[in-house]
């Protein structure tokens, strides 16, 4: 990850509340939303800080305080992803021992799941048989299981996992660095090496190895960072859909592995994206998730950070971005109402709710 220096111009905003140490203890209750209006009654700001995004019909406002944690924990970076189940509830990973937090539609903390992989990067709901599982990527476990997938039910119960494929030409763990995964439609399992060789390698659905592509360059089929993996059903036919951050594009590809076409350019590095209908929100490291329409071309710009020097910056503390605002968009998910969630990579993590505004 590319670190930029904090603008001391940038102006403080108290929104949220983070604390250096994580303890299960601490995660029993949270703030109160009475403490949280008092708090911002007694703010001062001299500037009225904006809390609605977006525009036209894809108009949204921000949830003051969804999902803060209480005093004496933090995300730890929430360099992750988000996901819900059937019944609503949100799942957020975070950098820290713990693991993945489960909360409801309202920002309540239910509980934490894979407390011994403190470091999940990406997260995807399905069901398959009636049950509801996550697959995921995990850069670091305990005790030392890192750069691996795990499929687990949605209680953190470990299903299965894919390690380095020797058939796929690894010899060494730090050449597997895993930032997605996705089931296919026919169960294959479909893992981007995102942070290694950027090669999206398929498994069957037992896990043994199939095939891979992509692969690290600019050119049409390659990828510098296949960063995010989604299935795109919008079509004639599935086709997977690749976040390919550094060359800043999205690119689509047909389940057996044959490039298709780019879809959308220039983005700001692209990590992961997510359906609602026929649209797409995709968020972008450079400050900004970007909602696209079938076409994928788009339609708004949610979050649009005006200060550059915010983009990517982990030193920043969730309290010096404004709340309409993203730093580094890492994580996002739109759910089933079309209500956007947002992870921002910091070295405090920050998670954002926002509304879509009805006319």
């Amino acid at each position: 990850m590319n670190r930029s220096n904090q603008s001391s111009a940038d102006k403080k905003i108290d929104r949220r509340r983070f604390c250096a140490a994580t303890g299960a203890a601490a995660l029993a209750t949270l703030l109160s939303p009475r403490a949280h209006a008092e708090a911002e009654a007694q703010d001062g700001a001299s500037e009225p800080v904006p809390m609605q995004t977006g525009n036209g019909e894809w108009t949204y406002r921000v949830v003051p305080h969804w999902g803060e944690l209480p005093p004496g924990t933090s995300f730890g970076g929430t360099h992750g992803g988000i996901t819900t189940d059937k019944a609503g509830r949100l799942y957020v990973s975070t950098q820290s021992s713990t693991g993945v937090l489960v909360y409801d539609m309202d920002g309540r903390l239910l509980k934490t799941i894979a407390n011994d992989y403190p470091e999940v990067h990406s997260m995807v709901c399905t069901e398959e048989k009636g049950e509801e599982y996550l697959y995921t990527t995990v850069q670091k476990g305990t005790p030392k299981e890192n750069w691996l997938f795990l499929k687990m039910k949605t209680d953190g119960t470990v299903v299965q996992k894919i390690t380095a494929p020797a058939a796929a030409g690894f010899s060494a763990p730090n050449a597997w660095r895993l930032t997605a995964a996705v089931p296919g439609p026919d169960g294959s399992i479909y893992i981007a090496n995102g942070y290694g060789d950027s090669r999206i390698f398929k498994f069957d659905k037992n896990g043994e190895y199939q095939s891979s592509f992509a692969g690290k360059g600019k050119t049409d089929g390659k990828c510098d960072c296949s960063h995010g993996l989604a299935v795109d059903m919008r079509y004639d036919q599935p086709l997977l859909l690749v976040c390919d951050r550094e060359n800043r594009r999205l690119s689509h590809f047909d389940m057996d592995g044959r490039f298709v076409r780019h879809v959308t350019l220039h983005l700001r590095r692209p990590c992961q994206v997510s359906f609602h209908g026929d649209y797409a929100v995709v968020s972008e490291l450079e400050g900004r998730a970007t909602i696209l329409n079938r076409d994928n071309v788009p339609v708004a710009f949610l979050g649009d950070n005006p200060r550059t020097t915010q983009w990517a910056n982990y030193d920043l503390k969730p309290s010096d971005i404004s709340p309409a605002f993203f730093s580094a968009a890492h994580g996002c998910h739109i759910d089933r109402d079309g209500n956007v969630y947002v992870s921002d990579w910091n070295r405090s993590g920050r998670v954002t709710k926002l509304v879509r505004v009805r006319g």
